[in-house]
């Protein structure tokens, strides 16, 4: 359903990175299976390029969501969702 590379930005301990990875989760397990998930603080250079702002979730480098999830934007680029969000 998903074409191309879809990276999830996140911070450990961070409610609002739990909750759009529970909504992604819920609506869209085929793209969770595939995520490749990036821990902000492993790297000085994610740091700096994200400080507080997570999650982000993109999508072959296109922001598709940033703080919070996007429903619209999710179903224009994953399809409907497979259980209710």
């Amino acid at each position: 359903m998903t074409d191309g590379r879809v990276t999830f930005y996140y911070r450990d301990g961070c409610h609002l990175c739990e909750a759009m990875a529970s909504l992604l989760h819920r609506g869209w397990p085929d793209v969770m299976a595939n995520l490749q998930w990036v821990d902000v603080d492993s790297s000085p250079e994610w740091q700096q390029r994200f400080g507080l702002r997570v999650p982000v979730l993109e999508k072959n480098g296109q922001v598709l969501c940033e703080l919070a999830a996007n429903q619209q934007c999710l179903q224009e680029h994953f399809g409907s969702p497979v259980n209710p969000v």
